[in-house]
C-alpha cells in the first residue's frame, strides 16, 4: 500500500503585502507606552525654542526672517523640524531592540513583505513626530512671539511632519545596520551633524562657498529648505530633488537590511 505526501498549498501574500491598521494601531500603542523615549523627543525641542525662540532681542525680532514672518517664527519651524526627525528615528530605530530579541526573524515567517513593515514602522514613527511637531507649535502658538499668518503655521506645520517620514526610514535603516547597545548614540550625534551640515543650526548664507555647495548633499538640506519655504515664501525644485534622493537611499536601505536579518543579534 503506497500513500502519496499531502499537498501543500502556496502561502498567498494578503493584500498590500500585510499592511493593516490592526498592526499599525498595536505598534502605535507599544510605542506611546515608552514614556522616556516620549518625553525626551517632546521636551528637548521644545526646550530649545524657549531658549532661543524667546530670547531674541526687539532689534533682532524686528529684523524679517522671511517674506511672511519674523526670527521667533523661523527658529520655531526649526525646532519643530528638529524634534520631529529627532523623534522620528528614535521611533524608527526601536527596531533594534527587535533584532536583539529575534523578532525580525518571526516576522519573516509571516508574509509580511518588507516593504509593508518598513511602511507600518515609518508611520509608527512619525506618530511620535507629529507629538514633538505638535508640543513646539502649541508652546510658539502660547507664547505668542512667533509671528506668522495662519496658513503659514499650517503649512509648516505639515511640511515638517510629511518630511519627518525621511528620518523615520532613516532610523529604521540604522536600526537594522547597527548594533543595540550602540544605534541611540550614534543616531543622535548623526542628527545633530546633519544639522549643522544641512543648515538647521546655521546659517548657510554667512558660510563659505565651498560649505553651501557640500550642504547642498547632505541629507538634511533640502527638507530644511522645504519647511522654512512658506516663511520664506519660495520654492526651489532641488530642495526636493534632494528630499526624495535622500528619502529614497533611506528607504531602500531599510527595506535590503529587513530582507538580509535573519540572524538573531
Amino acid at each position: 500500500m503506497t500513500t502519496t505526501a499531502p499537498q501543500i498549498r502556496a502561502r498567498n501574500v494578503p493584500p498590500m503585502g500585510g499592511f493593516n491598521p490592526t498592526l499599525l494601531r498595536l505598534e502605535v500603542r507599544r510605542l506611546l507606552r515608552n514614556k522616556r523615549t516620549m518625553i525626551f523627543t517632546i521636551l528637548m525641542p521644545i526646550f530649545f525654542y524657549l531658549v532661543f525662540g524667546l530670547t531674541i532681542s526687539s532689534k533682532d525680532q524686528a529684523l524679517s526672517a522671511g517674506a511672511h514672518g519674523n526670527v521667533s517664527a523661523f527658529i520655531l519651524v526649526s525646532m519643530a523640524l528638529y524634534g520631529a526627525i529627532l523623534a522620528t528615528t528614535s521611533g524608527g530605530s526601536m527596531v533594534s531592540i527587535e533584532r536583539s530579541e529575534g523578532w525580525s526573524r518571526q516576522l519573516r515567517l509571516t508574509p509580511l513583505t518588507s516593504l509593508a513593515y518598513v511602511l507600518v514602522k515609518a508611520l509608527t514613527a512619525m506618530t511620535l513626530g507629529l507629538a514633538a511637531m505638535l508640543g513646539v507649535f502649541v508652546v510658539g502658538a502660547i507664547t505668542g512671539k512667533a509671528d506668522m499668518p495662519l496658513w503659514v503655521w499650517v503649512s509648516t506645520a505639515a511640511c515638517v511632519w510629511v518630511g519627518s517620514l525621511m528620518y523615520a526610514a532613516y532610523g529604521l535603516f540604522m536600526g537594522y545596520l547597527l548594533p543595540t547597545e550602540n544605534v541611540m548614540q550614534i543616531l543622535a550625534f548623526s542628527i545633530v551633524l546633519f544639522a549643522f551640515a544641512g543648515g538647521l543650526f546655521v546659517d548657510l548664507s554667512a558660510m563659505p562657498g565651498w560649505y553651501q555647495t557640500f550642504a547642498e548633499f547632505t541629507p538634511l538640506w533640502g527638507l530644511n529648505e522645504i519647511v522654512h519655504g512658506p516663511l520664506l515664501g519660495e520654492f526651489r525644485i532641488s530642495w526636493l530633488i534632494n528630499a526624495v534622493v535622500w528619502l529614497a537611499i533611506f528607504v531602500g536601505g531599510a527595506v535590503w537590511r529587513f530582507q538580509r536579518d535573519t540572524d538573531r543579534v
